[in-house]
């Protein structure tokens, strides 16, 4: 009798285990692929985000500089409210991009939208070993590389993608 109410006892203890927060190696990642270079690394992340923060978990998050002068990335989930900086490694001497330079260089090379509005999209993300896709159709026009919002089959919000090619998406921070 002993044994049938441990076992109860043990599903109903399960949920509390699995903490309910943000994976912050994940953001990590995410900052990684979203400046181009690794932590600790001229142009990276300072150091990794503090695995003490204890954040909602957040089904999609989005990434942007804080200012022109990329001194810093802002992680922000608007599911649960939440938004974090991280602060980008520069030395004295380097060169910092500035607006003039990411405006000449963004009219010098326009490309041209490979998803459209309307058009199916296939998400793709993984690594070695794992992968996911999902099923969705493009809420706007995109470019290759460009950022886009994507409505997911059987989803109640839109999720943030990145266009590859025609009808080809992936995640942000996954293959950018």
């Amino acid at each position: 009798m002993r044994r049938l109410l441990l076992i109860p006892s043990l599903f109903a203890a399960a949920p509390t285990l699995a903490a309910p927060f943000q994976d912050t190696v994940s953001l990590d990642r995410a900052v990684a692929a979203f400046t181009g270079h690794g932590i600790g690394v001229e142009g990276g992340a300072r150091s990794v985000v503090d695995s003490r923060l204890k954040l909602a978990q957040c089904p999609t998050v989005s990434l942007a500089w804080r200012s022109d002068a990329h001194d810093a990335v802002v992680i922000t989930c608007t599911g649960p409210n939440w938004r974090i900086f991280v602060p980008v490694l520069f030395t004295p001497s380097a060169p910092r991009p500035n607006a003039s330079q990411t405006i000449a260089a963004a009219s010098a090379v326009k490309l041209e939208p490979v998803i459209k509005r309307g058009d199916p999209v296939t998400i793709e993300a993984g690594t070695p070993g794992f992968s996911i896709t999902r099923e969705g159709v493009a809420m706007s026009d995109a470019a290759p590389g460009g950022r886009f919002m994507v409505k997911v089959e059987g989803g109640k919000t839109p999720v943030q993608a990145v266009a590859v090619e025609t009808g080809r998406a992936t995640l942000p921070g996954w293959g950018e």
